[in-house]
């Protein structure tokens, strides 16, 4: 749900184009990462595979550049390429559970009807209730009827909850939700969702004193949880808010098994880590898709120190603000320390048009530098350092190790940087005027670059 202490609404922004767009007069804005020309963008939500299309829905503020009165936006594509905008999902109904805002949440068939089961906020305390729309089959038009599938647990520890989650195990439908307790600590909390219009609470489930969980970084609320399968591992993300700043994702590896005494599923983690190393991702979504895990991310406007970022103000003078990550395929590694590793959504090899020529013969230091356009992806080999560069200033820097490969892809003012078998990092930069970006490789790196486009 992202729940940061919500600003007015800044400049109006107009009527939002409600489309991806490859023509903007912002040379920031990102031509290949769908979102509407205008408007404020977080949280992915309500990921879905229907009827041969991939719809993803967005917490979304059409009238300005700010977060407030959080509606959905809603893209869809057969590819994961190609993309295509479509009328606002939901919106703050005045008088109901989601007359604040229509938060975090995810779409499920219920019975065979579409169904969104997300965070409805009332009014400006940020409490939620879990609120359910339903959906035509195409996912096309929306009914918000204010039902409300569960509201704040009474149980006096519980001080704050967001962010449903839905998962099946053992023959029956569970619900999780972000939580932040008394003491400090946060939590995740547990339901039985069979009746998705009624939850059953069961209580809480995990709390990040957990020896494990420990691990993370510390955290009052365990924001946007997601809890997915890959291979014979659980892997359950969590964002990590404290003290009303969003500080990074987490995640944690483990087994779930089903509890005989209670009936209830139980997660015991094992392993702990980082999601992204960068400081611009946060509230991922998951999703499962066949053999393989989903993941988008909302990537905030956040540049590393030293290289120039965006005000509030610059974003309100713009009129936008936040977009999607790619999507990106999430697996646990088969190791001890039970390694999470992101890459780039198979997919998007499409995105590669025209291959750039290699870097020109090394400088005097034994570096040699690769130009590369506003779109454009590099696959690094060899070993070496590597710096990703703009206007004098340094984006990313790492090593590339023997037998690794370190993948680069850059859409304006959004870069993503994978690592085979890792975390993936999310940063933001901002090019100006005839500043470019450029790689420089150490002597013993292996660059192909390619210029990405969508294809025609």
């Amino acid at each position: 749900m992202t729940s940061h202490t919500a600003p007015a609404a800044g400049p109006a922004a107009g009527p939002a184009a409600g489309a991806p767009t490859g023509d903007h007069p912002d040379r920031s804005f990102p031509r290949l990462h769908p979102r509407p020309a205008r408007g404020w963008v977080n949280d992915p939500n309500g990921i879905v595979f229907a009827d041969g299309r991939w719809h993803v829905f967005f917490q979304y503020n059409p009238a300005s550049a700010r977060h407030h009165r959080i509606h959905w936006g809603h893209v869809s594509s057969a590819d994961l390429v190609c993309w295509e905008a479509h009328s606002i999902a939901l919106a703050p109904q005045e008088g109901g559970p989601d007359a604040y805002g229509c938060w975090t949440g995810v779409v499920t068939l219920d019975a065979g009807t579409p169904t969104a089961v997300y965070s409805g906020v009332e009014d400006g305390s940020g409490r939620s209730q879990v609120t359910l729309a339903r959906g035509s089959a195409d996912l096309g038009e929306w009914t918000q009827e204010g039902v409300v599938a569960a509201g704040m647990p009474d149980d006096p520890r519980v001080v704050a909850v967001r962010d449903p989650f839905l998962f099946e195990f053992a023959g029956r439908r569970w619900a999780i939700q972000g939580a932040g307790l008394d003491t400090g600590q946060a939590a995740l909390l547990l339901y039985g969702a069979d009746d998705l219009a009624a939850w059953e609470y069961h209580g809480i489930w995990l709390t990040s004193e957990e020896p494990v969980a420990a691990g993370l970084p510390a955290a009052n609320v365990w924001e946007c949880p997601q809890l997915v399968r890959s291979g014979d591992a659980w892997v359950a993300v969590v964002s990590l808010w404290r003290d009303h700043e969003l500080t990074g994702v987490g995640h944690l590896v483990g087994s779930l098994a089903l509890d005989e005494a209670t009936g209830l599923p139980v997660f015991s983690p094992r392993a702990h880590g980082i999601t992204d190393l960068g400081g611009s991702f946060y509230a991922p979504q998951a999703v499962q898709a066949g053999d393989r895990v989903l993941v988008w991310g909302w990537a905030k406007e956040v540049a590393p120190p030293g290289v120039r970022g965006r005000t509030e103000q610059d974003c309100d003078a713009a009129g936008w603000s936040g977009l999607l990550t790619f999507p990106r395929e999430l697996r646990v590694r088969d190791d001890l320390e039970g390694t999470v590793e992101l890459a780039p959504a198979r997919e998007l090899a499409a995105l590669r048009a025209d291959e750039l020529p290699g870097p020109p013969a090394p400088a005097h230091d034994g570096a040699a530098r690769l130009a590369l356009p506003d779109q454009a992806e590099a696959v690094l080999t060899g070993t070496g350092a590597v710096r990703l560069m703009l206007a004098g200033a340094t984006v990313w820097s790492g090593e590339v190790a023997e037998g690794e490969e370190l993948r680069v892809l850059v859409d304006a003012s959004l870069i993503e940087v994978y690592r085979s078998g890792g975390a993936a990092t999310t940063l933001r930069a901002y090019p100006e005027g005839a500043e470019e970006y450029g790689l420089e490789l150490g002597a013993g790196v292996k660059a192909k670059a390619w210029r990405l486009a969508v294809p025609a």
